[in-house]
């Protein structure tokens, strides 16, 4: 192709682009509106994306980075177990050693056919709380292989013609406990990607086949140079790091060491990260999917470089992820178990990344981010006496850990975690409760939790919850108990996560790590999660950002004196606090403070 055909109009491609991203809220937004279960109707656990026919990502929008980073090995076994997709096919793949993050992920990938031409593939990805493992949940740290983690449908064609498989769907709902929440919410994702597969039709009609693949190569191709460009901002070397997941009790007794080495090279305009130095599979839940290796690796770079570009197959190809097989952070042993790939371990293996990047030295990098999945996302099952005791089970987003301080920036309240990006939503207390026997007694951040800075790391949550009519049970796989969230650049570490059962007569009980407990009427839960890590010398801090902390209720006056050197007395208005002076200036002297 010559140089003057290689043009292509950058106000069409801004259009084009635009359209793509409108097609895909368009998916996001009939997952949310039709969907039953409140892990994806509320908190958003859920992710679209659209992939060219041959696996290459096209775009994603207000997803979760864990879901996204590395889909394209979600579509890819498809076209290797089939010699025979048509135009009304449909397919469920939740497998993690068919491209998927883990069992829990429901992902529904529909082939696009223009005028005869398979040309996309529209993907719909959704976090289910149950899929009927031995326990009410997907999280099961305990399970060795998969044959103990509930259904897999690895790449499975569940619509023919546009129409279903009733076979498929049938087992289905015998196994699953909440069979008319789980169809539902299939539902809602069949909607989503046969939605966005008529529209990208219109699409296409509109400006014609050609235009459009030769959209798709500039657009990949832009998002290349964007990420060249960025990555020539960096400084050339290579880092590493590591931190260490809390113990599981039986499985890993000393916690999970989590390596990454980062290496750039801004001349290539490349990134590489290696984690081929971990240890091998262990026999439980927390080992990740190869997808969850690559997409945590991935999302650990593109926290620390230009937020504006795009995320395609053409940025991804400038992030070269080393992995090994048999590793917990790798390749999977099958049938080893996965079930807890996308939050605990990856969580670490993100901010392993991440980390990296904070020893080039500010403005890069960030600390650790708060870790999550204690008692504030546990998934809750019972039976609900208000509704003719019906069955329910639900994952809680109830608290989420702190985000982590970085550059010009304090750590965000609604973080959720490091797989999160900042993308699920918090449940409504007043919904939570109208949906489930439940009752919230309190919901607020918890005080000297945040990790110290000179730009700090979000507070933690805590919270206290009971059920009102009927037991509960709770199953949680809380991170950060034991290793809680580290500060970097002389930044302090986060305060650690805790949970507790609170017994009828008031007397509270610490509660394991990794655990299924029962709670009865007249009893409560109560947890609080890790707070973020801070980001450089808390000394740093000017004194008048302290005071506005500890005016939010976050910071004890105590705390700001100990660790920032800030002495603080009573304002005029008898409420909030202000900077003495003096005091300070003698204080932070006697710290080294010039």
């Amino acid at each position: 192709m010559s140089p003057e055909n290689d043009y292509f109009d950058p106000t069409l491609r801004s259009v084009l682009s635009s359209r793509f991203s409108a097609i895909l809220r368009e998916m996001s937004n009939t997952v949310l509106r039709a969907s039953k279960s409140g892990v994806i109707k509320i908190a958003r656990d859920m992710s679209c994306a659209i992939l060219t026919y041959d696996h290459r990502l096209v775009c994603i929008e207000e997803c979760i980075p864990i879901h996204v980073a590395a889909i394209d090995l979600t579509t890819k076994p498809l076209t290797e177990f089939f010699d025979d997709i048509e135009e009304g096919d449909a397919f469920l793949n939740n497998c993690p050693y068919t491209g998927v993050t883990h069992h829990g992920d429901l992902t529904l990938c529909v082939p696009v056919f223009c005028d005869g031409e398979p040309l996309f593939w529209t993907v719909s990805r959704a976090h289910h709380a149950d899929v009927g493992a031995p326990v009410p949940s997907t999280y099961l740290p305990y399970a060795k292989t998969i044959y103990e983690e509930g259904l897999h449908f690895p790449g499975v064609r569940v619509e023919r013609g546009f129409k279903e498989n009733s076979d498929i769907i049938r087992m289905a709902k015998m196994k699953i406990r909440v069979p008319d929440i789980w169809y539902g919410d299939y539902l809602a994702q069949v909607g989503s990607c046969r939605t966005a597969e008529k529209r990208l039709k219109e699409l296409v009609n509109k400006y014609g086949v050609e235009t459009i693949k030769r959209f798709i190569a500039e657009w990949m191709a832009y998002g290349e140079r964007r990420a060249i460009a960025a990555i020539k901002e960096l400084p050339a070397g290579t880092w590493q790091y590591e931190n260490k997941h809390d113990p599981l009790p039986g499985v890993a007794d000393e916690g999970i060491p989590v390596r990454a080495i980062v290496s750039v090279d801004p001349e290539e305009g490349l990134v590489t990260v290696d984690v081929r130095d971990n240890i091998d599979c262990i026999e439980g839940g927390l080992n990740l999917s190869e997808t969850c290796s690559i997409a945590a690796c991935r999302a650990g770079v593109f926290y620390n470089i230009d937020h504006t570009i795009p995320h395609n197959e053409g940025s991804a190809q400038r992030v070269r992820v080393l992995l090994r097989d048999d590793c917990i952070v790798g390749r999977p042993r099958y049938p080893v178990g996965t079930s807890v790939a996308t939050t605990n371990v990856t969580d670490r293996l993100v901010n392993a990344v991440s980390c990296c990047f904070a020893q080039m030295g500010a403005p890069h990098g960030m600390a650790e981010g708060g870790y999550q999945q204690a008692l504030g996302l546990a998934v809750i099952s019972g039976n609900d006496p208000r509704k003719g005791d019906q069955t329910y089970i639900n994952q809680m987003f109830i608290g989420f850990g702190g985000g982590p301080g970085m550059p010009g920036h304090d750590g965000w309240l609604t973080y959720g975690g490091p797989v999160d990006g900042a993308m699920q939503i918090l449940s409504p207390t007043e919904v939570d409760e109208s949906m489930f026997p439940i009752i919230y007694e309190c919901r607020e951040l918890a005080i000297d939790t945040l990790g110290h800075g000179e730009w700090d790391g979000a507070p933690g949550t805590k919270s206290v919850y009971r059920p009102t009519h009927s037991e509960m049970k709770a199953v949680y796989c809380s991170d950060g108990d034991t290793f809680p969230s580290k500060g970097v650049s002389l930044g302090h570490d986060g305060a650690p996560s805790a949970n507790w059962k609170r017994s009828t007569n008031g007397e509270l009980t610490k509660l394991p790590s990794f655990h299924e407990e029962t709670c009865y009427p007249g009893e409560a839960f109560s947890f609080v999660t890790t707070g973020g890590g801070g980001y450089g010398n808390p000394l740093k801090r000017p004194p008048d950002r302290v005071v506005a902390t500890i005016n939010r209720g976050w910071l004890s006056s105590g705390k700001a004196e100990e660790i920032y050197g800030v002495v603080v007395i009573p304002a005029d208005n008898g409420i909030e606090y202000c900077v003495d002076v003096s005091a300070t200036l003698r204080r932070r002297a006697e710290l080294g403070v010039d």
